[in-house]
């Protein structure tokens, strides 16, 4: 039986706790949080007129079946554990013009409501980037987003596939995939699956496409009571599979011998011994703080800075809403440029659920994308004004709440960084600008890395996805 500790009780540890524990390894995994699932979080609100319950990360889920699989590997049925209710609109779009455009996982029914919305040739369009985002999501799905990447040869057989290639046509971008849609208003829409890895459209690859296939072919899901109760779910899971979680307990330096790790140094003092050490903590803070020697200098993701709204009244609001400006481009120069956006797309989440909201009532969570260098958001006086400043852009655009509110918090994404260790607050680690991001396998012989940051990308499934990958290379105990 080897030795496992994992590093981060996030959702790419916990899967991958559970994944090993299950095949026979001795698994500790050490969270320096008092509570399990990292940026997968929740927050409790008490108030005279009842409790309010937010997601304060991840507010969609999609592939669930990726669960499903994780689950049923180590024995359990996720649906016994969560309720999983489809989303129908997926996401409620609002563009500058004022239209509004709801999408689905109905392909036709979605090409349908476009050709209401926008005309035919609007229609047309997207069902010829469908196809071509079909290809893409077939070919990543199958030579990128499930296998290991860091084997010699691993992408050559992309490479072979010249159909599936010309899909992703290797150097080009998202944004110029968008071309081919003439109506102004679906290339936003496109844009805007950029940010889902953290990135900015004009620079992120075509390849890029596989997130609005994915999210649309496969459906889009809340689960009732909250999406951290994933997290619950996986806790549990790990205390089935025999993986031992203890939170509170930070890790100060992961040790290496020669080529190989040989254990964790605690927080407060102390050396916990490993033959496998997972670092489910963003790539830059394993090489940065973690490992000895100097960080890799790595450019960030945007980060997200989050009104959390106690409302009265209930009704009028999709479960998601997304509110586009006038001009897109300005947000994201401000965004990677360091500095506040002054008219930025907003994302509105209300879920229909009495187990979040007192009677009377709604939970709402605003997103907006957010600056994770070059703004001091600690500055005294900044973030208050921020989110002065984005309630009025909601009432400009017909959302208007200010007066109905119970409450307001925020967080920053000097916050998210305070609370998991995200370098700056950058929600994805590094964006997805390029077609790799940083490997599973470490530097040196038994780190492996999940989360994120790293192969194959943020969001909840891409996070289980490579703690499948890691739990596989590493094998069970033999």
């Amino acid at each position: 039986m080897s030795r496992v500790v994992v590093v981060g009780a996030g959702v790419g540890g916990l899967a991958v706790a559970a994944r090993l524990a299950r095949s026979g390894h001795r698994v500790t995994v050490l969270e320096r949080a008092g509570t399990v699932g990292g940026k997968l979080a929740a927050y409790e609100r008490h108030t005279e007129v009842g409790t309010f319950r937010f997601d304060t990360g991840p507010s969609l889920l999609t592939l669930p079946h990726v669960f499903e699989e994780l689950f049923a590997t180590c024995g359990a049925d996720l649906r016994d554990r969560v309720d999983l209710v489809p989303l129908d609109p997926v996401v409620r779009h609002r563009f500058a013009d004022g239209t509004w455009l709801d999408s689905t996982s109905d392909h036709e029914a979605f090409v349908a409501r476009i050709g209401d919305a926008f005309g035919g040739t609007a229609a047309d369009d997207w069902r010829r980037l469908w196809r071509r985002a079909e290809r893409v999501w077939r070919a990543s799905w199958r030579d990128v987003l499930t296998r290991d990447l860091d084997r010699p040869f691993a992408a050559a057989r992309l490479a072979w596939r010249l159909r599936d290639l010309a899909a992703i046509a290797p150097g080009s971008t998202l944004r110029s995939a968008g071309r081919t849609l003439r109506d102004p208003r679906l290339r936003v829409l496109l844009d805007r699956y950029a940010t889902y890895a953290g990135a900015d459209p004009r620079r992120a690859p075509a390849a890029l496409l596989a997130i609005p296939y994915a999210e649309l072919a496969h459906g889009g899901w809340y689960v009732r009571g909250g999406l951290a109760r994933i997290a619950t779910a996986l806790a549990d899971l790990c205390a089935e599979t025999g993986a031992v979680v203890r939170t509170h307990q930070g890790v100060d330096r992961i040790r290496v011998a020669g080529d190989r790790v040989t254990g964790v140094d605690l927080d407060g003092g102390g050396f916990l011994p490993a033959d496998v050490v997972v670092a489910n903590a963003d790539a830059a803070e394993v090489y940065g703080r973690l490992l000895p020697g100097p960080a890799a200098p790595a450019e960030r993701s945007l980060g997200g800075f989050v009104l959390l709204l106690g409302v009265r009244g209930v009704g009028g609001m999709a479960h998601h809403t997304v509110t586009f400006p006038a001009g897109y481009d300005a947000e994201f120069d401000a965004v990677f440029g360091g500095r506040l956006a002054a008219d930025p797309a907003v994302f509105v989440t209300v879920a229909d659920d009495p187990a979040v909201r007192p009677a009377g009532h709604e939970a709402w969570f605003v997103l907006v994308n957010a600056a994770s260098h070059g703004v001091n958001w600690r500055s005294p006086g900044l973030a208050e004004g921020y989110a002065d400043r984005i309630l009025d852009v909601l009432a400009g655009r017909g959302i208007d709440v200010r007066d109905r509110l119970v409450f307001r918090e925020f967080r920053t994404p000097a916050d998210l960084c305070d609370a998991t260790g995200a370098p700056g607050g950058a929600i994805y680690g590094t964006p997805a600008h390029r077609l790799r991001r940083p490997g599973n396998r470490g530097t040196a012989r038994g780190l492996f890395l999940v989360g994120g940051s790293v192969h194959p990308g943020g969001g909840l499934p891409m996070v289980a996805l490579g703690a499948r990958i890691v739990a596989s290379i590493i094998g069970p105990v033999r």
